[in-house]
């Protein structure tokens, strides 16, 4: 019998394949690539602008994929393992890029004078969701994998951020003000079925679907000043507290059944 388990992962770092915060498949999704698995990351290490890396996962063949005197970060990989969707101000203003895992072909998908971020590809592949502010408050938008077909899906005066795909790619959690303090939403893939799950006088931040879809992790600072990790079953019941430490915890994942 196969369990998930819950690691706290550094803001900026990806596993190959997968979308941040669940993993699964959903209708025509291409094949994964097991072997090597490999990490994406960010690192101030050469010329103090943070660029995307990749490396194996025990921290083995580190080879940098970008290049140039600007901000690239926040990489996701593609289902498939052969793209990595990442956000750069290369242009001047945060947009949205892709390109090859071996750091070749990199394209632009958003070109706005907006600033877009926060990509996650589709379980199946086949588009991306990220934030903008180019309506002058952060929504949640997709677009096609190849950039076109861009829709706003939350549209709204709130400021929406953090969005993240169920495994089976129909439901999307994202974090939302729209009731004058920042909540855990849910809404279908298509920005449908607005629904708020969480209702706390604190703010909750970063949600993360479990592998079967049934749990979403966040964290909060419901607790204080120091923030905690927190899982609820997928309709917003049974909020439980997981961390309870001076430490406290961020930015859950859950790691794939093995």
């Amino acid at each position: 019998m196969t369990r998930p388990y819950l690691a706290l992962l550094a803001l900026f770092l990806a596993t190959l394949p997968g979308c941040r915060g669940g993993h699964g498949s959903a209708g025509g999704q291409p094949p994964r690539a097991r072997t090597p698995v490999l990490i994406a990351f960010s690192s101030f290490r050469h010329h103090g602008y943070p660029q995307i890396y990749v490396m194996n996962s025990d921290g083995t063949n580190q080879i940098r994929l970008t290049n140039n005197p600007a901000n690239d970060y926040e990489p996701s990989w593609s289902p498939d393992g052969s793209k990595i969707v990442f956000t750069s101000d290369r242009d001047g203003n945060d947009e949205i890029y892709v390109m090859s895992s071996d750091g070749t072909d990199q394209t632009c998908l958003t070109k706005d004078p907006a600033s877009d971020g926060y990509p996650s590809w589709s379980p199946n592949g086949s588009k991306i969701v990220f934030i903008s502010d180019r309506d002058d408050n952060y929504e949640v938008c997709a677009i096609n994998s190849d950039g076109t077909n861009l829709t706003n899906l939350t549209n709204s005066p709130a400021w929406d951020s953090n969005p993240c795909w169920s495994p089976d790619g129909s439901k999307i959690a994202f974090v939302s003000d729209g009731d004058g303090n920042l909540e855990i939403y849910v809404m279908n893939s298509d920005g449908t079925n607005q629904t708020r799950l969480t209702s706390n006088p604190k703010a909750d931040y970063c949600p993360a679907w479990s592998p079967d879809g049934s749990k979403i992790a966040f964290y909060s600072l419901r607790e204080g000043d120091v923030p905690a990790i927190y899982i609820m079953n997928s309709d917003g019941k049974n909020q439980t507290l997981f961390t309870n430490n001076v430490s406290g915890g961020r930015y859950p994942s859950w790691s794939p059944p093995f």
